[in-house]
């Protein structure tokens, strides 16, 4: 027999979003169990930065510190396809910067965190197959010392474009294939004057070059693709379409990593199917225009996981993880659209040169530039809640600023309480506060601060991820009925609620 194990929540791989994931639902409590087909860690980074949305979330879990002490902020949003910036300052986030930090990097402080909530983690370890039922699901891998059979209430497909629990659960993954192809080598030039940083147009083609400590990556189109995409990049092979570019040789001094990537777009038809689920590449893959890769996976481990924590418990309202689909396909059609046309902008069609240069001259002013640069990057995302009236106040269905308090008699900021993983029903500056009794039966910490600035706002729900489900205004205008909000993100009354699982929250009753 095989050896066979038991989990709540089975996620298979141990990218940004399975170990972010894992992070959410160990912290609350839920026996998790994350398998990974390779048996190390990547050596290489296909991804090289976290952007103001996903720091604004992993702040709102207390996870952001430790990729701020070792990136290198800079102060506007990535963009391709034109010779602009994007500024930063000014934008609808708490982190006006793009961090500089490798994947893999990301990867192993995630990793860690989960690991020290009780996530298990078995790499070497690739997925077979899966089955579902009313109950749960069965899952069989081969490990290095033989198959394994899991058993798990939830599985949770984190494994990439290819994605074995995609295919498995009968999940369509419709799009365009790729049409393109674009190089990429991480290597050493004999010369460093050779490649300097930046982009460059060449007689055959655009360059960029990105330093790195020791080395440079550098990307362009791949002229030649062979038909088997999956066909390694040979050195020589990667010299010569340097070569041809620039129109001249560049000798290397050494290669540390060569690969290939297409512009190939997809979207899974649905984001789940039972007790099965999907994120990260495995729900979308899209152009690598813009460096949103790791962030939008960031983003779906963030909406998924206390939803699913919460029906695993038996204490999510209905309907609570349907919503998941409901808000993060959405926002990753805007994604495929927002990277294929930065893809179109970055090739060479003359025919694009009369709206390029329209572009440029538009998003050269910077109210128009922070703009594009906070739809890019997801900043200005706000879900809908309901039948609320969200011309009531512009937190509903957004992120609520991390806002400076004192609650309690002590200095916070919320995000030190939305850390806390329950709802929060806030009243500011001794406002009255509607419904306390019944926002604790459903769960949620009731709290009273003193703000310098609510903007606005007397009284707001949040879920646990930070998003705001119902303000009350100055005046008394609010966005909608609180009860019905309580109901649909909380629960209701006297039904099996959330427990706490960070200690009591400042300025709680």
């Amino acid at each position: 027999m095989s050896p066979s194990l038991t989990t709540d929540v089975l996620i298979t791989g141990a990218g940004p979003a399975g170990l972010l994931l894992a992070c959410e639902l160990a912290a609350e409590g839920i026996d998790t169990t994350v398998i990974e087909r390779d048996a190390e860690r990547p050596r290489r980074s296909r991804g090289f930065n976290l952007n103001a949305r996903s720091l604004d979330l992993l702040a709102r879990r207390g996870l952001a510190a430790p990729f701020l002490a070792e990136g290198r902020p800079t102060p506007h949003g990535p963009f391709t396809g034109l010779p602009v910036a994007l500024p930063m300052p000014g934008a609808a986030t708490d982190h006006p910067f793009t961090l500089g930090i490798p994947q893999l990097r990301i990867e192993q402080i995630l990793e860690e965190h989960a690991l020290g909530h009780g996530a298990r983690l078995l790499r070497g370890h690739r997925l077979t197959a899966l089955d579902q039922g009313p109950e749960g699901t069965t899952a069989r891998a081969d490990g290095p010392d033989g198959p394994v059979e899991v058993t798990a209430g939830h599985t949770v497909g984190c494994d990439g474009g290819r994605s074995t629990v995609r295919k498995q659960a009968g999940i369509g993954f419709p799009g365009t294939e790729a049409s393109s192809w674009t190089l990429l080598g991480d290597v050493v030039p004999a010369d460093t004057d050779a490649l300097p940083p930046g982009p460059a147009a060449g007689p055959g083609g655009d360059v960029l070059v990105l330093p790195r400590t020791g080395y440079v990556r550098v990307l362009l189109a791949d002229p030649d693709p062979p038909a088997d995409r999956d066909a390694p990049v040979t050195p020589a092979g990667f010299a010569r379409a340097l070569e041809d570019a620039l129109g001249r040789p560049v000798p290397l001094a050494g290669h540390l990593w060569l690969t290939r990537f297409g512009d190939a777009a997809r979207l899974a038809d649905r984001y789940r199917a039972g007790r099965v689920l999907l994120a990260g590449d495995a729900a979308h893959i899209h152009p690598p225009a813009g460096a949103v890769g790791v962030n939008v996976a960031i983003e779906d481990a963030h909406n998924l996981g206390w939803k699913l924590a919460r029906t695993v418990r038996g204490s999510a309202p209905e309907g609570l993880l349907d919503s998941y689909e409901a808000e993060r396909r959405p926002a990753a059609e805007r994604v495929l659209a927002a990277t294929r046309a930065q893809a179109l902008l970055a090739g060479r069609d003359p025919a694009l040169e009369p709206l390029k240069d329209l572009l440029t001259r538009v998003f050269d002013r910077p109210a128009a530039a922070t703009a594009l640069a906070e739809s890019l990057l997801g900043l200005d995302t706000a879900h809908p809640m309901g039948a609320a009236d969200p011309g009531a106040h512009p937190w509903l269905g957004r992120l609520a600023p991390d806002l400076d308090l004192v609650a309690d008699g002590r200095r916070t900021r919320l995000s030190a309480l939305v850390a806390g993983r329950r709802p929060l029903l806030l009243a500011f500056n001794g406002a009255d506060l509607p419904l306390p009794e019944r926002a604790e039966a459903a769960g949620a910490a009731v709290v009273r601060a003193q703000c310098g600035d609510p903007q606005g706002a007397e009284a707001a729900l949040l879920r646990p991820d930070g998003h705001t489900a119902w303000v009350r205004a100055r005046g008394g205008r609010a966005t909608g009925d609180l009860e019905d909000a309580l109901a649909r993100w909380c629960g209701t009354a006297g039904g099996r609620l959330t427990a706490p699982v960070a200690g009591p929250v400042p300025g709680g009753r």
